[in-house]
């Protein structure tokens, strides 16, 4: 009787333990948004912990909160669960047509998949395999087919003013080089000179005009922009250069980039394209020949999506949830919707506008963003892919800089930043002292410095790292 007495008490002192420790961590969490909210702002936050099972600690955790690029994750591992394994971006090049002295009589096509990582490499390989047939003229039409898509080349909600950056690509399933310049400036050997300017990809498609000044602080900031208000693509380079500097900007519109960079390459592989390029939609039949295609693993493509927070990929892979051809925002929308009952939640309790967080008109949740969360952890395949995918606590992606060496937090945080003005969140998993796996969504919405919303971030993280 006594050792039943015993272990009872034990089990008993064992709990009270347990919920004093687990008081503690919920005063020290309270604490916190209490003391080191940003003033004037608004945070929701929803903790989960997977390995026990349980929630773990909640603050306004059902409020509607814009999720800048944490939307990414709703689209990711939607499309993760509705994708195949081996699900491929895929671009390829037909010709219909005869060959006769020479010389193609028919057309070429090229149809876009919305592969967002097609390089200069794949560009060189599909021009490159049209050099090895037998001819080099084309007498007809070189096509590219864009129909994977509808033709609205931006996000619903996306700020126009944006343009011209990098980060608001046009979009279209012909994309080169993602749709965006890259100009890289060299100080001159001599103070006052132009700086030397080099562009990655190297096109006629765009013109560029070189008004920077080296060592010159009187000549204002660097700068890399186009006359984008005429919709144009004459690109100015501006300011001082006093080291290397790099700047982006992207080039309207991608479908046509992708057309003048394929004819620039066919003509410098010695092939003669005596007609302008089109659109139109390729037709399989009888008459078609397979020329050559190039492909993107679906995990090359969600690991840019997370790590580099690439709305272009976000977007790529909203496109191709859609799971038909001719497909819309919307339909892909959908299948993030579908996912949203899959989890529990009713999808007309929220709005979602795009699949890349660019938008202002998406409105989430924490609860929603840690049951997306808790969904991707109870399926192996979709765990592991997007778990790697994530950027990493101090060491890379858009955490690279966040929670370093010396931070409890260090390489422990796995996670998706979020942020455009007024707004910084950051959802993903994390690991506690005591090895325990966690899910957390933190939303701060309504803050005029990123800096402290980040820090706010990165002290509840460290919290919760070294709880046990």
């Amino acid at each position: 009787m006594r050792t039943k007495i015993l272990a009872a008490a034990l089990l008993l002192i064992a709990g009270l333990t347990a919920s004093r420790a687990q008081d503690s961590l919920q005063d020290r969490l309270d604490r916190l948004v209490e003391t080191a909210l940003p003033e004037a702002s608004e945070v929701g936050i929803a903790v989960y912990d997977l390995t026990a099972r349980k929630p773990l600690y909640s603050y306004q955790a059902h409020k509607l909160c814009r999720p800048a690029s944490t939307m990414k994750l709703l689209t990711v591992i939607t499309a993760l669960s509705r994708l195949k394994t081996g699900e491929t971006f895929t671009t390829e090049v037909w010709y219909k047509g005869t060959i006769v002295s020479d010389t193609l009589r028919g057309d070429l096509y090229v149809v876009g998949g919305f592969d967002p990582e097609f390089d200069d490499n794949a560009m060189d390989k599909l021009a490159g395999r049209v050099r090895t047939l037998p001819f080099s003229v084309i007498k007809g039409k070189v096509y590219g087919d864009v129909t994977m898509k509808d033709s609205l080349y931006w996000g619903s909600g996306w700020a126009w003013d944006d343009n011209p950056a990098s980060f608001q690509p046009y979009l279209s399933p012909l994309i080169y080089h993602k749709g965006i310049v890259k100009i890289t400036a060299t100080p001159a050997a001599a103070k006052g000179e132009p700086a030397i300017l080099t562009c990655e990809p190297a096109s006629t498609f765009y013109t560029l005009s070189n008004e920077t000044k080296t060592g010159t602080p009187a000549a204002g900031k660097f700068s890399v922009s186009r006359n984008w208000l005429e919709n144009k693509n004459d690109l100015v380079v501006k300011g001082n250069v006093d080291n290397r500097r790099v700047g982006e900007v992207n080039v309207v519109s991608s479908g046509d980039f992708f057309m003048h960079a394929f004819i620039e390459r066919l003509q410098q592989k010695g092939i003669t394209v005596q007609q302008p390029c089109g659109y139109a939609e390729f037709v399989h039949d009888a008459t078609a020949v397979h020329v050559a295609s190039t492909e993107c693993p679906l995990q090359q493509v969600v690991e840019q999506t997370m790590k580099k927070s690439d709305n272009l990929n976000a977007e790529a892979l909203l496109c191709k949830l859609a799971g038909r051809w001719k497909a819309s925002s919307a339909d892909g929308l959908a299948a993030i919707k579908e996912q949203i009952k899959k989890v529990g939640h009713d999808p007309d309790n929220y709005r979602i506008a795009d699949g890349c967080g660019l938008s202002n008109y998406n409105c989430l949740s924490p609860a929603l963003l840690v049951d997306f969360l808790k969904y991707a952890y109870s399926q192996t395949y979709i765990f592991q892919s997007l778990y790697k995918s994530l950027p990493i606590s101090g060491i890379d992606g858009t955490l690279q800089f966040r929670m370093r060496k010396g931070n409890a937090a260090y390489g422990k945080v796995h996670a998706k930043t979020g942020s455009f003005t007024g707004i910084s969140a950051l959802a993903g998993y994390l690991r506690t002292a005591r090895g325990h796996d966690i899910a957390f969504a933190i939303m701060n919405q309504n803050i005029l410095s990123p800096a402290r919303a980040n820090e706010f971030q990165n002290s509840l993280c460290e919290l919760l790292c070294n709880s046990n």
